[in-house]
């Protein structure tokens, strides 16, 4: 199907016009829904006239939340270009490879990162466009608003397929290892407002006040679209600082926030009451069920699980606030689920042969649906691999009970075998993040002469708590059972985080592996 997005966006315009539609918290700019579309289509004027680019050429952000707010939905599809998503605080090298692979041709970037990154986008012979006024010396950069300002907010009247374009390009999370460039249509994006709508908590209306702290380039873009298209304000804040968020909270009366389990444990720290709240998602990296408990002790029953990923670009299922009641026993084991199967979603549970188990049973979670994302950039072996007949097999394992209730026990790559039982890392840091004395904990298979992996986990503990390691194993031992209890501890004063809040597994595996170190 076609769509000219300015057409899209206008029909937002005639009902949510005078809404505030976007806040930029560290950059002090407010844009109604009607200033934020003409503002939208100068970036796209600007992008297609000044900058040249036509269908399948690249750009790439490499920006923080304000400004990439910019030149995110609905800039995006208003152009015929592609934009290549990136996170602002990836590294050097890994902007570079990214930038390699998406073959991208220009670059709007931070002034703040023209000192280490200016060198090799000219080396790269890439356009840049800086999003502050670049200093003189950084001859040859351009202004983003000198080109914005002097654009047209006409109408560019460019049909794009919505099904076949490949309006963008994002990175998987690369937690395992280096992240695949994934591609999306237009409708892929567009799935996600409809997944958002199909959720059991009817949450978005045109009064919803969304904070975002985590990159838009990423998860919390997801909701980015559904406020859009309820008429809510999206909010955007740079600082990756839980303090802050929580002012912030409180200064613009947010109503809806987005964070991952790592800072919402944080969170339990803090003197904020954060009354304006009346949900809050989460997803991205596994809950603990008791750490659940304890925020909804403390904030109320707000929270809603989002389970989402990469490739497959929206909500495939949920745990709503009705499901977050829970009584003692068996009712309690449901916090661990991610909920029940999205409307519109097909989620199955697949075997090593690719047919599918029965309930109850154990396998890979495949899912099909319109966000399924049109395979990886230039990698037609790899997008054979792991999408089949519109499904993309996710790597996640997990199975489904009587009831319908998801549940994902581990990452295939995260399984740990030891002494021929698998046993899943997700269910023992569960288990080791239930102590009182626990703020979060990874856990790893290390290397064991006898069983070949051995149960090993690197613990955080939270301020002013103590707990002996053997105090700690006998906890996990009385919720899992010994043979998963880890054999081994080691308490630490961080755990390795990638820049979106989630634990780096890899880092902490890798440092046993590749030493040959053994533990216990």
């Amino acid at each position: 199907m076609k769509v000219n997005f300015f057409n899209h966006f206008e029909a937002l315009v005639s009902r949510f016009g005078d809404n505030e539609a976007l806040v930029n918290i560290d950059n002090n700019r407010r844009y109604t829904y009607k200033e934020f579309h003409f503002l939208t289509n100068k970036i796209a004027n600007a992008i297609y006239h000044e900058l040249g680019l036509r269908k399948d050429d690249v750009y790439m952000s490499i920006l923080e939340n304000d400004n990439l707010s910019l030149l995110h939905f609905p800039t995006i599809f208003k152009t015929p270009a592609t934009c290549a998503l990136t996170n602002y605080r990836d590294s050097l090298e890994e902007h570079g490879w990214q930038m390699e692979r998406a073959h991208v041709k220009v670059v709007f970037v931070e002034k703040t990162l023209l000192a280490t990154h200016l060198e090799m986008f000219r080396d790269r012979g890439l356009t840049v466009v800086c999003m502050d006024d670049p200093l003189p010396e950084h001859e040859g950069v351009l202004y983003f608003w000198d080109l914005v300002n002097a654009a047209s907010t006409e109408n560019l009247d460019i049909a794009l397929d919505d099904r076949d374009h490949c309006a963008v390009i994002r990175f998987t999370g690369g937690t395992t290892g280096r992240g695949k460039p994934a591609m999306y249509s237009i409708d892929n994006w567009l799935n996600v407002r409809d997944t958002a709508f199909a959720l059991d908590d009817k949450v978005w209306a045109p009064d919803a006040r969304l904070l975002h702290v985590a990159p838009i380039s990423h998860g919390s873009g997801m909701l980015t679209i559904p406020a859009f298209y309820s008429g809510a304000t999206n909010i955007t804040q740079n600082q990756p600082d839980l303090g802050v968020y929580c002012e912030n909270i409180d200064r613009e009366a947010v109503t809806h926030g987005m964070l991952v389990p790592t800072l919402l444990y944080r969170l339990l720290e803090s003197e904020s009451d954060l009354s304006t709240l009346r949900y809050m998602f989460y997803g991205a990296a596994p809950m603990s069920p008791s750490k659940l408990q304890d925020l909804q002790k403390r904030f109320g029953n707000i929270f809603i699980q989002l389970y989402g990923s990469t490739e497959h670009f929206a909500f495939a299922t949920s745990l709503g606030t009705k499901d977050h009641l829970v009584g003692e026993g068996e009712d309690a084991a449901r916090l661990a689920s991610a909920g029940k199967i999205t409307p519109g979603v097909e989620l199955l549970v697949m075997d090593d042969n690719g047919r599918q188990v029965r309930a109850g049973e154990k396998g890979e979670l495949w899912m099909r649906s319109r966000s399924t994302c049109l395979g990886y950039l230039d990698d037609p072996e790899k997008t054979k691999e792991e999408f089949v007949d519109g499904f993309w097999k996710s790597g996640d394992i997990g199975y489904i009970d009587s009831q319908g209730y998801v549940y994902i026990v581990d990452r295939k790559k995260d399984m740990i075998i030891s002494g021929g039982f698998n046993i899943y890392a997700n269910e023992v840091e569960a288990a080791v993040s239930s102590h009182e004395a626990v703020m979060m904990a990874a856990v790893v298979g290390v290397p064991h002469e006898e069983w070949g992996e051995a149960v090993h986990a690197e613990v955080v503990l939270k301020k002013g708590f103590q707990v002996t390691e053997d105090e700690l194993k006998n906890h996990v031992k009385q919720r899992i059972g010994k043979y998963k209890s880890p054999k081994s501890i080691a308490f630490v004063d961080e755990l390795p985080l990638s820049p979106v809040g989630k634990i780096l597994r890899r880092e902490v595996r890798d440092k046993y592996w590749s030493q040959g170190r053994k533990v216990g």
